[in-house]
Formats: C-alpha cells, sequence, structure tokens
C-alpha cells in the first residue's frame, strides 16, 4: 500500500532558522530518504519551497483565477512529502515516528486513494 507523509509546518518556522540550522535539517532530512531507499520503503521524496512563492488556482463558473502567496489566512504549511510503500499503517505510523521532522512538525500520515474513497 502506498501512504504518503506530509510534512506539516508552522509557515513562519522556517524564517527562524539561521542557514546553517537549515541546511542541517535540510541534511537530516535527506538522510533519512536515504535509510527509507536503502530499506526499499521509499517510492518519492520532495521538499518544497516556502508558502510565499506558492499559489492557488480556482476555476469558478469558467473561469480560472490565481492568488498568489503568501495566503494570510495559512496556519500550516506542507513543506515536503515522503511518498512510501508500506505494508500496512501500522508500518507507515512507525516510518513516521522515526523522521527527524517530527521534532519540529507534525507528520500528517494518509493512505493514497482515490477520491471517491
Amino acid at each position: 500500500m502506498s501512504y504518503a507523509l506530509l510534512i506539516v509546518e508552522d509557515p513562519g518556522q522556517r524564517a527562524t532558522r539561521t542557514e546553517s540550522e537549515g541546511r542541517e535539517v535540510y541534511r537530516q532530512m535527506t538522510e533519512f530518504a536515504e535509510s527509507l531507499g536503502s530499506r526499499g520503503l521509499l517510492a518519492g521524496v520532495q521538499s518544497l519551497s516556502s508558502h510565499r512563492e506558492a499559489a492557488r488556482v480556482t476555476l469558478r463558473d469558467g473561469k480560472a483565477a490565481v492568488f498568489d502567496g503568501p495566503f494570510a489566512e495559512a496556519k500550516e504549511m506542507i513543506g515536503g512529502f515522503f511518498l512510501l510503500d508500506c505494508e500496512s499503517r501500522e508500518q507507515a505510523l512507525a516510518i513516521a515516528a522515526e523522521c527527524p521532522a517530527a521534532r519540529w512538525c507534525t507528520i500528517e500520515v494518509r493512505r493514497v486513494a482515490p477520491c471517491f474513497e
């Protein structure tokens, strides 16, 4: 089964780190991804840029509208994700608990499934 680990961050968190601290956090996450890969559990991983560079698109009455970030109402942002190939939900939860980001963020665990489920 496929599970996504979504790294849910406070939108201002990155601004509180020095570049050196940010590079160390990134190193830890890269090392974690390499570990998952060597265990045959990693299907994909990406870090995402800040919500300041994000855009939201809606389509209403046939007209597309684009809203550029940052978004004032944002209390959280997705900072990245891991796509896992696990045997069970319990395994995905255990892997989430191993993730270094769990010390400074929330890791949301979601099974990959069609939207009608």
